[in-house]
């Protein structure tokens, strides 16, 4: 995705939409060139920041084992990606949308962009800076979805937007809760090594 484009999504989230929808991107490109570097920044900045200042429970992780878990993070964001654009597709069949699988993967993929940057704050060993980032990365997250759906799923009907973005927006949490379970289930199972 062009930089330009990333700009306007923040600001003019229709237009951004509309110029990245122009460019008409293939799903692998889009995986390969937005969806992997992407997904590498939170799980880099864990390690980075559990190694650099300690930072709250990272602490606890001597520098190997926390490579194990940023890998599984970061392996874990690529598999739910799909995953997502698959339960995005089911929810429009169900709202009586018929997108193809194309147009749900760009919402999967393009979403979660403001949550993968967030954790460039972890550099800032504060907990209230990125408690405040993590906010405002989930609020520019639910902007994305909500301006992305009746812009690349062509959705004339404010009613049923709205409640297709209600729809999205919740199964996105859930995908955010299993990611963090996952990570903490892959924490919990290096710390238990370290014990043994």
């Amino acid at each position: 995705m062009h930089p330009l484009t990333l700009f306007k999504l923040f600001f003019t989230p229709v237009a951004g939409w509309q110029s990245l929808l122009q460019g008409q991107p293939s799903i692998h490109r889009l995986y390969l060139l937005h969806v992997i570097p992407f997904s590498l920044i939170p799980a880099a900045m864990l390690y980075i920041a559990g190694s650099a200042h300690s930072f709250a429970f990272l602490e606890l992780m001597p520098g190997n084992k926390l490579v194990l878990v940023s890998i599984a993070f970061f392996i874990v964001q690529l598999v739910v990606v799909p995953i997502m654009a698959s339960i995005v597709r089911q929810l429009a069949e169900v709202a009586d949308i018929h997108p193809t699988y194309r147009e749900s993967f760009i919402l999967a993929a393009v979403a979660p962009t403001p949550l993968w940057m967030a954790p460039i704050f972890l550099l800032v060993p504060d907990i209230y800076v990125n408690l405040a980032i993590a906010s405002l990365a989930m609020m520019a997250s639910a902007g994305f979805i909500y301006f992305g759906i009746p812009t690349i799923f062509n959705i004339r009907d404010s009613g049923q937007s709205a409640l297709f973005f209600g729809a999205v927006f919740m199964a996105g949490v859930i995908a955010w809760g299993f990611l963090m379970i996952c990570t903490l289930v892959v924490w919990g199972s290096i710390q238990n090594l370290l014990v043994n």
